[in-house]
C-alpha cells in the first residue's frame, strides 16, 4: 500500500491558531506530534489540546507556563503529569461521565479541528488500526479538518470499529517506537483479601467490567476455576489475559459481541499488544459504545468493580478529587455501575482499603471539603474492605451508616459511630 509520509514537523504546520485538537490517549500518546507541536509555540496561539486517561514517561510538554498562550490542556480525566500544571493553570478537566464524550464532539460541544493519533500500518485493504486505545479519539477524527498520524509498527492491528483508511490520513510521520508498557500491579495482603471478597460474589456466565490496580488482579486470581465468563469493559489489562487464553473467558454467554473480549483501550505489557495483533477474538470500540450503560445491561451478570477515595456513611463515592483537587476523573465508573445496576443479576463493587497510607480512614462521616460525589448513595450497591463486604441498595441511611463502620478499620469506628450518633440521632441509635 503506497502512501506519502512527511516529517512530524510538516505535518503539525496544518494546525491553525484556535484549532482544538483530540488527542490518543491510553498508552498510544502520539508524542512525537505533540513535541513537534510545541516547537510552533511562538506561532500558535489559544490551541487546545483534548485528552481523555494518558500515560506517557515524557508527559505533555505542552503544558508548561511559557506556553500559556498558545497551548491549553483540557484533559477528561486528569493524568498524573498534568497534576502540576493544573495547579499552574495552564491545565483544566472537563468533568464529564467518559461515555458522554463522544456525543460532545460529534455535536460540536467540544471542538474537533485536528485529531492526532498513532496507528498501525495498513492492512492489505488499507486501514490502518487505531490498536489499544479508541475512546475519544474514533470521534475526533469524524469531525477533525486535520488527522495527523504517527504511523507505527509497533502499534498492533486490532479489531473492531477502530480503523481509518490510510487515505484519510491528511499527514503521515513513520516513527517506529516501543508502545509504553505498564507494569501489572502485584497486589498486597490487604489487597487480596478484599479480591477475596468481590472474587465470592461473581457467578459463573458472568460478564466483568475490571478496572486497573492491585485489587482488580487479586479478583482476577480468584477466578481461574470459573466458567464461561464474558468481558465487556473500559480498559483491558495484562491481568485478564491468562483467563482468556485458558478459556475461562470465552464470552460464550453475552448478548453484546457473543465470542469477543470488547474494550475501548488497552494497558498492558508488549506480550497483550502482540496477542491482541489481528486476534479476532478482541475487538476494540469507540467508548461511546464500551460505555453505554444500555449497551452494558444487555449483557447477563455484569459485575462492575471500581475504587474510590473515600465513602462517607450514606454511601457518597469520592473517585476523582482529593478535597477540592481533583487527581483523576469520574471515567467509567458511573457508565459501568448504571449498565450493570440494570443487568439481569448485574453486581457493582466499589473495593477500598480501609486506611490510607497516611492512616486516615477512607469510610468517613462526610466527604471531604469539595470533594467530588462520582457515584451517589443512590446507586451504592456492595463497598468492600479488607474488612468485610457490605450490601447498601435499599437501605435506609442509619443502616448504611452501621453497616459502614462494620468495614472500617477497627481504630476509627467508635469514631465514626459517635459521627453517626449526632447525624442520625435515634435512627443510629435503635440499631444498637
Amino acid at each position: 500500500m503506497d502512501y506519502k509520509t512527511v516529517s512530524a514537523a510538516e505535518a503539525v504546520k496544518l494546525v491553525r491558531s484556535g484549532d482544538s485538537i483530540i488527542v490518543q490517549g491510553s498508552t498510544s500518546v502520539p508524542m512525537c506530534l505533540l513535541k513537534a507541536l510545541t516547537e510552533r509555540a511562538a506561532e500558535l496561539r489559544d490551541v487546545k489540546l483534548v485528552s481523555g486517561f494518558a500515560i506517557h514517561p515524557e508527559g505533555a510538554p505542552y503544558a508548561k507556563k511559557e506556553y500559556m498562550d498558545s497551548f491549553r490542556a483540557l484533559s477528561i480525566f486528569v493524568p498524573n503529569y498534568l497534576r502540576q500544571a493544573m495547579r499552574d493553570g495552564t491545565a483544566d478537566t472537563i468533568p464529564v461521565f467518559l461515555g458522554e464524550v463522544p456525543s460532545l464532539i460529534r455535536n460540536g460541544q467540544i471542538g474537533s479541528e485536528v485529531a492526532m493519533l498513532q496507528v498501525s500500518t495498513p492492512d492489505e485493504e488499507g486501514y490502518c488500526s487505531f490498536g489499544i486505545s479508541a475512546d475519544i479519539i474514533t470521534a475526533g477524527l469524524e469531525k477533525a479538518r486535520v488527522i495527523l498520524a504517527q504511523m507505527n509498527s509497533y502499534v498492533p492491528h486490532t479489531q473492531g470499529n477502530a480503523k481509518i483508511h490510510v487515505s484519510k490520513l491528511t499527514a503521515i510521520v513513520r516513527l517506529d517506537e516501543p508502545i509504553v508498557e505498564v507494569p501489572t500491579p502485584v497486589p498486597s495482603e490487604i489487597e487480596t483479601k478484599i479480591g477475596n471478597y468481590i472474587a465470592a460474589e461473581i457467578p459463573d456466565g458472568a460478564t466483568l467490567q475490571i478496572g486497573v490496580g492491585g485489587i482488580p488482579n487479586a479478583v482476577i486470581n480468584k477466578l481461574s476455576n470459573h466458567q464461561h465468563l464474558g468481558l465487556h469493559t473500559e480498559a483491558i489489562t495484562d491481568g485478564v489475559l491468562p483467563l482468556i487464553q485458558k478459556g475461562v473467558i470465552d464470552n460464550s454467554l453475552k448478548k453484546i459481541l457473543p465470542g469477543k473480549s470488547v474494550g475501548s483501550l488497552t494497558l498492558g505489557s508488549r506480550q497483550l499488544y502482540d496477542y491482541m495483533d489481528y486476534n479476532k477474538d478482541i475487538e476494540i470500540y469507540d467508548v461511546a459504545f464500551t460505555n453505554d450503560p444500555y449497551v452494558i445491561r444487555q449483557n447477563p451478570k455484569v459485575m462492575s468493580i471500581n475504587s474510590a477515595i473515600e465513602v462517607d456513611l450514606t454511601g457518597q463515592i469520592c473517585a476523582d478529587s482529593i478535597g477540592e483537587t481533583v487527581i483523576s476523573g469520574v471515567g467509567g465508573q458511573h457508565d459501568f455501575f448504571y449498565g450493570a445496576s440494570m443487568s439481569e443479576g448485574g453486581k457493582c463493587f466499589l473495593a477500598l482499603t480501609s486506611m490510607t497510607n497516611k492512616g486516615q480512614s477512607k469510610i468517613v462521616p462526610h466527604l471531604a471539603p469539595g470533594a467530588g460525589v462520582v457515584t451517589t448513595r443512590f446507586q451504592a450497591q456492595y463497598i468492600v474492605t479488607e474488612h468485610g463486604i457490605v450490601y447498601l441498595r435499599n437501605l435506609p441511611l442509619a443502616e448504611r451508616a452501621k453497616a459502614l463502620i462494620s468495614i472500617a478499620d477497627p481504630s476509627v469506628r467508635e469514631e465514626l459511630e459517635r459521627a453517626a450518633v449526632q447525624r442520625f440521632g435515634m435512627s443510629f441509635l435503635r440499631l444498637k
